[in-house]
């Protein structure tokens, strides 16, 4: 088909719209709003191609401003998580706003309330960044406004537009509507205000309508300009101003009639395929009926089935309960039998009774061979009956110890029962799972190879290990959004506490068993990051910093045995230092890394800008072992003492071993792990993961296992200048900085 042709069709499908034989009602669902769900007033059209109401924007945009405002309010307070679990009234609020950095109507310069002019387009879920001027960026939607009109006036059509100019109660039916003077009239009417051979007479006119848009679109960021060209990149009218100097400037443009008849022409092309495929379309919707009477069918059988299964479930347990409860009955009157025949018995042997009467009865016999044909008889029962009661057992034993019914087997197969198509749950992967003051959580799939519709994220807080049992937390689990990945971040989580997690798998609306709960210990201090420097002192000789500046390597090679030389005049080899890109002067921050097991001996902890300095420049040795107080590597190697507090405090690693440095009885050290007496006890396994943590302002350093978080070493530092992390290095050695730490700082 010609392009000609393509137009000609197209035109045609226009006019069966006006004249109505297309039912407009037909089209009802592309004419409603996807936030308030009615039909749309005003529609505003977004980036990304998709329309909203003028008022549904603006009521996002208030409402994003608010809860922006309130959840910066809430960060602020200590220990208030930023991220919480949404209530359900707030689920469909927190799926359409989200904040942003920037501003909602009425926002001031200086203002402490925050920008928010970022929403996430109801449709397609994309975020859409309004910019400085918000909602006057976008354009009106005149073509779908006018199509709501008309299906508005085709759902009243039993109710006329009346003429604006008539007064009641001879108010006549409206014939036309001016488009400029924006009013309708009857004909006597626009006969009067449109005279022929005046200005009016030239005025756009067109049927009855309440809709009245401008004859000629103007561009929202240049109000007096008309727009006349068409952006290719953001798909949007504009006027010559924005090409030449505005936002538009390096973006492709083509002109206005040049993109009205290339799109007209593939519009005209998409309707013309769907008109050409209508009977496929029906016979897919057909399918699709028909899919769906299938799968109510087939969802009703499977409960069926699933009843008649737990049925069957409940038939096979009462069965058991009734044998196990009668096994139960009669071993316990079995046993009460043998007791109370037992007592009869005993009962017998008192005096006057049973068999004690019935022998003293015996006795009074005075002819002596029928006594002693009685009496035979009767002393054997006596002598059973003495035996009996020297030596006590009793008949039946009360304890029913063999009939306690273990049902924990059970119970579990229970909880783990689910359909064919359950997904197995996931694993949460410990060696790519971090906490900080945010968890980053990874999991591993199942082996089933099936594919998943989502992940849900649980966890809940276990409380502080100081903490008494009454004050841990009741254990409420909260939940994530649902994460379509393998590991979901959750913040807000409060410093020096435990946290339990757990997450499982959904497809096809069905839930996996739980994983195995796994629990973090959160960091004592918010997370600092930083990078490694490349300028304060670095050697490039025998430091090697990767491309991201979160990695550092010495190297043992020919720098290092060239310096070995010095050994011989009784100096040393020197520490290669380097430091991290930004300081602290003030709170308390933690930090973690990795040393790798290979290490011949790093030094890692804190120092002050000063001291840095005069490590950097001094030119004495400063890296000789008899100049620096907790060096490891002097005569007295790991015995040397910490006498006062000083700018700077490092530990030694090395060899796969950690050495806490030994303290004098005046300094203010603190380890309850080891015992200072004994070097042999100060000598620890070294961690994987070290973590450094530094109250500024308590002038204290602690030095962590990162894994159980638990304290090493802390002693005193004196804090009077910018207080830098500080690593260094001698012989082969790596020191990995935390994936979480560096990648804040990349980030932000």
């Amino acid at each position: 088909m010609s392009d000609s042709e393509d137009m000609t069709e197209f035109a045609s499908i226009v006019e069966r719209i006006e004249r109505g034989e297309v039912p407009i009602k037909n089209i009802e669902r592309e004419l409603i709003c996807p936030i308030c769900k009615e039909l749309f007033t005003h529609p505003l059209i977004l980036p990304c191609q998709h329309s909203v109401c003028h008022k549904c924007v603006k009521e996002l945009l208030m409402l994003n401003h608010d809860d922006s405002f309130d959840a910066g309010s809430e960060s602020s307070m200590p220990g208030s998580p930023r991220s919480r679990v949404p209530s359900p009234s707030m689920e469909r609020l927190d799926r359409l706003v989200r904040s942003g950095s920037i501003s909602s109507p009425g926002w001031r310069r200086g203002s402490v309330t925050p920008r928010v002019t970022a929403i996430p387009c109801p449709g397609c879920q994309h975020d859409i960044d309004l910019g400085e001027r918000g909602i006057s960026m976008l354009f009106r939607n005149f073509t779908l406004e006018s199509i709501v009109e008309r299906y508005r006036q085709a759902a009243r059509a039993a109710v006329a537009i009346l003429c604006n100019i008539c007064k009641p109660p001879n108010q006549q039916e409206a014939t036309k509507s001016c488009m400029d003077c924006k009013a309708s009239y009857c004909n006597e009417c626009f006969k009067l205000h449109h005279p022929w051979g005046t200005p009016k007479a030239q005025h756009e006119y067109v049927g009855p309508t309440t809709n009245f848009r401008p004859k000629v679109l103007m561009c929202p960021e240049h109000e007096m300009e008309k727009v006349n060209m068409y952006c290719e990149v953001c798909r949007r009218p504009v006027c010559h101003l924005c090409k030449l100097g505005g936002s538009h400037a390096n973006h492709k443009v083509t002109s206005m009639s040049s993109a009205y008849k290339i799109l007209k022409e593939k519009l005209a092309k998409s309707i013309h395929y769907l008109i050409s495929k209508e009977d496929q379309v029906r016979t897919q919707i057909t399918e699709l009926d028909r899919l769906i009477n299938q799968t109510e069918e087939n969802g009703q059988l499977a409960e069926r089935q699933a009843n008649e299964h737990f049925e069957r479930l409940f038939e096979t347990l009462q069965e058991r309960k009734s044998e196990m409860l009668r096994s139960i009955e009669q071993s316990r009157n079995r046993r009460i039998d043998h007791l109370k025949g037992q007592v009869e018995e005993y009962r017998g042997m008192l005096e006057n009774s049973g068999l004690v009467g019935y022998a003293q009865e015996v006795l009074k016999e005075t002819d002596q061979s029928c006594f002693v044909q009685t009496a035979k008889q009767l002393h054997v029962r006596i002598q059973k009956a003495t035996e009996s009661l020297k030596t006590f057992h009793p008949s039946a034993d009360p304890c029913f110890d063999e009939f306690v019914l273990d049902t924990s087997k059970e119970e579990t197969l229970l909880k783990e029962m689910c359909f064919g198509g359950v997904p197995d749950p996931p694993l949460i992967d410990l060696s790519r799972s971090r906490v900080y003051n945010e968890a980053s959580i990874c999991w591993r799939l199942s082996d089933d190879h099936l594919p998943t519709d989502h992940h849900v994220l649980e966890y809940r807080k276990l409380g502080r290990p100081s903490q008494s049992p009454s004050l841990v937390d009741d254990g409420v689990w909260k939940a994530t959004d649902r994460v379509f990945g393998s590991g979901a971040v959750v913040d807000g989580l409060e410093p020096d506490s435990c946290y339990a997690f757990r997450v499982r798998s959904c497809r096809n609306s069905i839930f996996s068993p739980y994983s195995p709960e796994v629990s973090f210990h959160t960091p004592p201090a918010p997370v600092f990051s930083f990078l490694f420097s490349d300028e304060c002192g670095f050697s490039t000789e025998r430091l090697i910093l990767n491309n991201r500046r979160d990695a550092v390597e010495s190297v043992a090679g020919m720098a290092f045995l060239l310096a070995a030389e010095r050994v011989q005049t009784g100096s040393y080899v020197g520490l290669d230092y380097i430091i991290g890109d930004t300081g602290i002067s003030q709170g308390r921050h933690y930090w973690a890394f990795k040393v790798e097991p290979y290490s011949y001996m790093i030094k890692v902890g804190v120092a002050s800008d000063t001291k840095l300095i005069e490590w950097f420049h001094n030119p004495r040795d400063t890296s000789s072992p008899r100049y620096d107080h907790d060096s490891g590597h002097d005569s007295g190697s790991e015995d040397a003492c910490y006498e006062l507090s000083q700018p700077f405090t490092l530990i030694t690693l090395g060899m796969g071993k950690l050495f806490i440095p030994k303290a004098s009885s005046s300094s203010s050290v603190s380890n309850a792990n080891v015992s200072s007496g004994d070097p042999g006890n100060r000598v620890l396994p070294m961690p994987q993961r070290l973590g450094i943590c530094l109250d500024y302002d308590a002038h204290r350093v602690y030095f962590y296992d990162a894994d159980t978080m638990r304290c090493l070493f802390e002693r005193q530092v004196d804090c009077s200048g910018t207080m830098f992390p500080a690593f260094g290095l001698m012989g082969s050695g790596k020191v990995q900085l935390e994936e979480f730490i560096a990648a804040k700082k990349l980030t932000f």
